[in-house]
């Protein structure tokens, strides 16, 4: 069996849900890790058997995401490890990710994880700015994610990555650059950098609804992006998408995947799969997740079969998003029609206003694409 394709396991619990987040996550729901574990290997044992060859899944990289997977104690993670290991071939995967918060993580913890596989570490730092940290939510302080880096550099990770936001309430440009100059001092080899957005129904969506939410305006918030756009591959941080930006070749090779139209499978409550051309999704409630796996359902619960436009609009999307863009010969592969006999007239507008760009075979964003990017995926919806 292929081993071209990723695998993503949710893990919904956080000691704290963040003020902007819209992620399938819960506080204060701890009770129910020990019997989610038992689901989530029940799921994992479902989708071995259906799926893999000779009874393990062998993909090319994992990502155990949330919500917050470090929440987990130090037995939890135990179970989770050895579900993982009893059920796919983790040995031959090239990128063991795991996500982790700064007040989460320990040192025993760290080398739990570096003794069963994860060879990356992707964590939520968002700023080293602590007053930035407490207006979004987060119960971290600046001093701490600095010392858990450190921590995890010294349990032998070579492979961190780091999340930092812009436009944040309160936010300057002189914190962002504060952020960045703190961030390029640990010796980190990949860095997420993502823009506010206020997701309706999270905490800040509703200080903006009542009048009680400070946020950069629109000037300030260009600023901080055209900062932080030259910053990062002037200190040998290479964009490679959207978001995105690494060292060499340390970019996420399972977020790739996504962007690459790759197979993946998701794993535990509201987690997505897309296999042999049909969209899964889990339910997002945690109760209504463990009755599903009770009852032996895998990758049946909401099903969706991609129409061929809806796949042709989505690798556009997802193509574009990376900085070596949509690759023409691919699309002929995949459709068996030429990109311009799809899209012809979007790609001449596009071009002509400056968003899209030709080279080597393939579309990409230009510069100014990247920075208007919802504009240009929003001209690839086929009408």
């Amino acid at each position: 069996m292929t081993t071209d394709f990723g695998v993503y396991i949710h893990i919904p619990f956080c000691k704290q849900k963040c003020f902007y987040c819209d992620f399938p996550s819960f506080a204060g729901r701890e009770k129910y890790i020990d019997e989610y574990l038992n689901s989530l290997h029940h799921e994992m044992e479902l989708g071995a058997e259906r799926i893999a060859e000779k009874g393990k899944l062998t993909p090319h990289t994992i990502y155990i995401g949330g919500g917050t997977p470090s929440h987990l104690n130090l037995s939890q993670m135990k179970i989770l490890f050895k579900s993982i290991h009893a059920n796919m071939q983790v040995k031959n995967v090239a990128e063991f990710t795991m996500e982790a918060n700064p007040c989460t993580i320990d040192e025993e913890k760290l080398h739990l994880m570096k003794s069963n596989g994860i060879n990356r570490i992707s964590i939520g730092v968002q700023s080293f700015d602590d007053g930035c940290l407490q207006r979004i939510g987060r119960i971290h302080k600046s001093s701490m994610a600095i010392e858990k880096v450190r921590l995890a550099q010294k349990a032998g990770f070579d492979n961190i990555s780091i999340d930092l936001m812009y436009g944040l309430p309160g936010q300057t440009l002189d914190m962002l650059k504060k952020s960045l100059d703190k961030a390029m001092e640990l010796g980190i080899q990949h860095i997420s950098v993502y823009g506010l957005q206020l997701e309706e129904g999270t905490v800040l969506a509703k200080q903006q609804e009542m009048g009680r939410l400070e946020l950069p305006d629109d000037e300030a918030v260009e600023e901080m992006y055209d900062y932080l756009v030259e910053y990062l591959p002037a200190h040998g941080f290479n964009r490679y998408e959207i978001s995105n930006y690494a060292l060499g070749e340390y970019h996420s090779r399972h977020n790739t995947l996504y962007w690459q139209d790759v197979p993946y499978l998701g794993f535990g409550s509201g987690a997505h799969s897309y296999w042999q051309g049909n969209r899964y999704e889990n339910p997002v409630d945690i109760g209504e997740y463990i009755k599903a796996t009770a009852e032996g359902k895998f990758l049946h619960i909401v099903e969706e079969a991609v129409s061929e436009k809806a796949h042709m609009e989505e690798f556009c999307f997802l193509g574009l998003r990376m900085t070596k863009g949509i690759n023409k010969e691919k699309f002929m592969e995949i459709f068996n029609r030429d990109i311009y006999e799809v899209f012809g007239d979007t790609i001449k507008e596009m071009t002509a206003k400056g968003l899209l760009q030709e080279n080597d075979g393939a579309l990409s964003l230009t510069p100014m694409g990247m920075k208007y990017g919802n504009i240009v995926f929003g001209a690839f919806i086929i009408e």
